[in-house]
């Protein structure tokens, strides 16, 4: 036999094992998780043994086939101190130390609250709305990403800059803040999904790399917990946007998966995603055509991750746990739900109740029909066995609706023939309702939408059942139409924007009516408790005109709109009282023996008070 060089005989010795990567980083003594199943990344790990030190016991400890990740184990004692367990990893070829370390719990105190009907949630895209720190404007991770002008780039907005104006967003009212993902995202040019041949960036959150770092775009994870804790101290609760559906086209996985099983498929061989969610719920939809939405690829680039996988689905659970506990999140905002399956939401919702039971989640399911967004609300078995364990969804027929009807001047019934559907639901009233959100374009983007409309929709969206949510910037009565064009900067949010619209001298006066508008019905949410929980009763439908009352143990409260070019008078039966006119249309309502007449002005809303 030929002998080897001396120089490949040298190299083939120093192949000693590398680590670059410990997912999760760090861990907590004493938590509901417990061993931590760790992702391990390196090289030359084949065969590896894994030791931990002060008292952790790592075990059942595999690597992959390529020797590039090793799965491992490690339980913690509970009265483990906070500090550095670096794991020594041997092989036959040498040892490397990975790092890891325990910390200290957050407080439970004013964090992880979870959110409920008493909130109103304000959608905001970091980089969208302000610019609190241009250093890290085109950091040196990802130079080249940086354009304002361009609607597919970052334009620089970050977590100081929603810092610098949570006291804005606690004077419109709003009691907690959602935001779109802060994941790591790619520092390359995305050309797998260029427009117009140009390649974008992922500055919207949603094409994660890393699911353990925060987008350098943004901050870091201490500016994070310090967003985090200033909103707590003002009373705002924060709801992290989470991906688990899949990854960006960039993630180190896609050309180097841990498993052959992580993903479904690979980039050369995967199904393209078909966008059908209906046929998750519908009984009589076979396997294929329900495969097809589960194990697509979203967009037909997206990497959709296995959750059958046991691996994938612990990894899962435990970053939805990591984000929490590391910044103290109230509840979480869980994309594209209905395209993973239903089994893995019920382990992942009981996961997070178990450590944080007050913890709240919400899901986007995008469809129109009632009987597929109620199918994944959870709250009771359905005809597959399963409990999602998912507290709300976003309540999309309602939106399609609203928009119809008060924006474009579609019959009222359609809203009412949409609440008629609230009996699919498990629990309609903790639904989160909207009137826009970043995939669809502006509600003053509509045909045949207004001012005057979008104020309708106001009223309705904060008078009626469910938790409201404003999308940054319709409080102003912002446009756009659809995506990116969706996503504009909010005007003020950049030193060297020409106005600033967080501040009333530098709206104009018609943002000002909108923006007033809103608060005042901000306000009366949060003074009367029938407006957040009581029961919803309809009590007429005419072809332009809905009237709904909303009933606490201890007042009543009457909604009218008249989406009409025309004055109407509309006849009601309800309890007796006098009932005080809020938004100053008209100022009282009378109703005896049962019977009261309500005049509504053309294209205009009122509430109604009466105290017991």
């Amino acid at each position: 036999m030929k002998a080897l060089p001396w120089l490949a005989l040298a190299s083939v010795a120093a192949a000693a094992p590398t680590v670059t990567k410990v997912e999760p980083p760090n861990w907590w003594p004493g938590h509901s998780i417990n061993p931590v199943h760790l992702l391990i990344h390196g090289t030359g790990l084949n065969g590896a043994r894994v030791s931990a030190p002060g008292g952790l016991t790592a075990a059942n400890v595999r690597t992959n086939e390529n020797g590039t990740y090793v799965f491992v184990d490690l339980t913690i004692p509970a009265a483990s101190k906070p500090g550095d367990y670096p794991l020594q990893i041997n092989t036959a070829s040498g040892s490397v130390t990975a790092s890891f370390r325990l910390d200290a719990s957050l407080p439970a105190a004013g964090r992880f609250q979870g959110f409920s009907p008493d909130d109103v949630i304000y959608l905001l895209m970091p980089d969208r709305f302000a610019n609190g720190d241009p250093s890290n404007d085109n950091p040196a991770q990802s130079p080249g990403l940086f354009d304002r002008k361009n609607p597919h780039m970052y334009h620089g907005g970050d977590f100081q800059g929603i810092i610098n104006h949570l006291p804005y967003l606690k004077s419109l009212g709003v009691t907690a803040i959602w935001m779109t993902p802060v994941y790591d995202n790619t520092n390359e040019p995305n050309t797998q999904q260029a427009v117009n041949g140009a390649p974008i960036a992922d500055y919207h959150g949603y094409g994660a790399t890393d699911y353990y770092a925060v987008e350098e775009h943004f901050g870091t994870m201490q500016q994070l917990r310090e967003l985090v804790d200033d909103a707590h101290d003002l009373h705002l609760k924060v709801i992290e946007d989470q991906v688990a559906n899949h990854v960006g086209p960039g993630h180190p996985w896609v050309k180097d998966p841990p498993k052959p099983t992580w993903f479904h498929g690979t980039p050369a061989h995967h199904i393209n995603e078909t966008w059908q969610i209906w046929t998750v719920p519908d009984l009589h939809a076979s396997n294929t055509l329900r495969t097809r939405v589960l194990n697509g690829w979203f967009a037909d680039v997206l990497p959709d991750l296995n959750q059958e996988d046991p691996d994938v689905a612990q990894y899962e659970i435990q970053n939805a746990l990591w984000w929490v506990g590391m910044a103290g999140f109230d509840g979480i905002r869980q994309d594209t739900l209905p395209y993973v399956p239903r089994s893995f939401w019920h382990d992942w919702s009981a996961a997070l109740k178990r450590q944080y039971p007050s913890l709240r989640t919400v899901g986007e399911v995008f469809d129109a029909n009632p009987a597929v967004p109620s199918f994944f609300q959870g709250g009771v078995k359905r005809w597959d066995g399963i409990d999602s364990g998912v507290d709300s969804v976003f309540d999309f027929p309602t939106y399609f609706s609203m928009r119809d009807v008060l924006a474009n001047g579609a019959k009222v019934d359609m809203l009412s023939k949409n609440t008629a559907e609230d009996r699919l639901y498990p629990d309609p009233n903790v639904l989160v309702t909207f009137l826009g959100n970043h995939d669809v374009r502006r509600f003053l983007n509509e045909s045949g939408a207004s001012i005057e409309r979008l104020k309708l929709a106001f009223a309705m969206l904060l008078s009626f059942r469910g938790t409201p949510c404003i999308y940054y910037g319709d409080e102003i009565g912002m446009h756009g139409g659809d995506d990116p064009d969706n996503r504009r900067d909010f005007p003020g949010g950049w030193p060297d924007d020409p106005r600033n619209a967080f501040t009333a001298e530098g709206r104009t006066p018609q943002e000002n009516a909108i923006w007033d508008y809103v608060h005042k019905l901000t306000t009366l949410r949060a003074q009367h408790n029938a407006l957040r929980n009581g029961k919803l009763t309809e009590l007429a439908v005419a072809d332009h005109a809905w009237v709904y009352a909303r009933q606490s143990d201890r007042e009543s409260a009457i909604v009218a709109i008249n989406n009409g070019q025309e004055s109407v008078d509309i006849p009601v039966a309800y309890q007796d009282g006098t009932y005080s006119g809020e938004l100053r249309i008209v100022n009282k309502l009378e109703i005896s023996n049962g019977v009261g007449t309500i005049h509504l002005p053309p294209t205009s809303a009122e509430i109604f008070l009466n105290q017991k």
